[in-house]
């Protein structure tokens, strides 16, 4: 049963024009980085390190694929979550505009059935429009600029990643990437279950972001008890994937962290949802 119902919400996500806008964007945004890239790239890079040359000879294809990939993952991740917010935020809010919930709620089915099988079709979507990312990254990199070692630079380090060392990394990037941008598909939903119309879960999903990173970035001490419990903070941890050596405490720590966000704001959806009057 469960399968059929996220076959038809699937379904109802994918025959809506909104849902294809992330897909485009995407494609549009990764293929104008890396056109901007393929005739700026070799300044950008010499730019970044400029400090090292003095000291280091650079040999190999340092701008390819990869690095290409590396920075539109950090780029783009930032800004996906409104993409992401464009549909969940209208899983439930879009059945009380189109009048529906009534029908959908005579079906033998619980509403915990019908509220887990639109959550789990919300995140094969943000999982799908993460793998496109990833796709469009990796795979369109590695016509125009080919393959090479990765150079990773940090505040304080430098680090070339070996080719053979790199793509199992960005498999785990993107996954947790795709974690990340999954709390945002919670926090959507979850507001989603409130209203009546779309436009206040995308609204209040975006605001909620941007005050977190708003107090994440602002060092007073009032703030500081509450900062390691922000989303926010942990949505560019995957980056911690290309330390060398990584480390796998405080990568686990932000994984658990993302994943307590998603279940419990699951769990508030379910229990409004459980007890909602449904006038539609």
């Amino acid at each position: 049963m469960m399968t059929e119902l996220i076959k038809i919400e699937l379904y109802k996500i994918f025959k809506k024009w909104r849902t294809y806008i992330g897909f485009i964007a995407i494609g549009l945004l990764v293929a104008i980085i890396q056109t901007a890239m393929y005739f700026e790239g070799q300044k950008s890079l010499d730019f970044m390190t400029r400090n090292l040359q003095d000291s280091f000879l650079f040999v190999g294809n340092l701008l390819n694929g990869f690095f290409i990939s590396y920075l539109i993952l950090n780029m783009l991740t930032v800004h996906i979550p409104f993409l992401i917010a464009l549909v969940a935020g209208d899983l439930l809010a879009g059945e009380s505009t189109a009048g529906t919930y009534r029908i959908l709620l005579t079906r033998p089915v619980s509403r915990l059935q019908v509220l887990s099988s639109k959550f789990i079709a919300g995140s094969i979507y943000t999982f799908s429009l993460i793998l496109w990312l990833a796709i469009v990254s990796l795979g369109i990199g590695a016509i125009l600029f080919g393959y090479g070692e990765l150079i990773v630079i940090k505040s304080s380090t430098v680090i070339i990643f070996d080719r053979n060392d790199v793509l199992w990394r960005f498999l785990l990037a993107y996954g947790f990437a795709a974690l990340g941008m999954s709390v945002v598909c919670s926090l959507a939903f979850f507001f989603s279950s409130l209203v009546e119309n779309a436009i206040g879960p995308i609204v209040a999903t975006m605001a909620v972001i941007i005050v977190f990173v708003i107090v994440s970035a602002i060092n007073i001490d009032v703030f500081s008890s509450i900062k390691p419990y922000l989303f926010t903070n942990y949505i560019l941890s995957w980056r911690l994937i290309f330390s060398d050596p990584i480390n796998t405490s405080k990568l686990l720590n932000a994984m658990l962290i993302l994943l307590g966000h998603i279940v419990l704001l699951y769990g508030v959806t379910a229990f409004i949802f459980k007890r909602k009057d449904i006038l539609s």
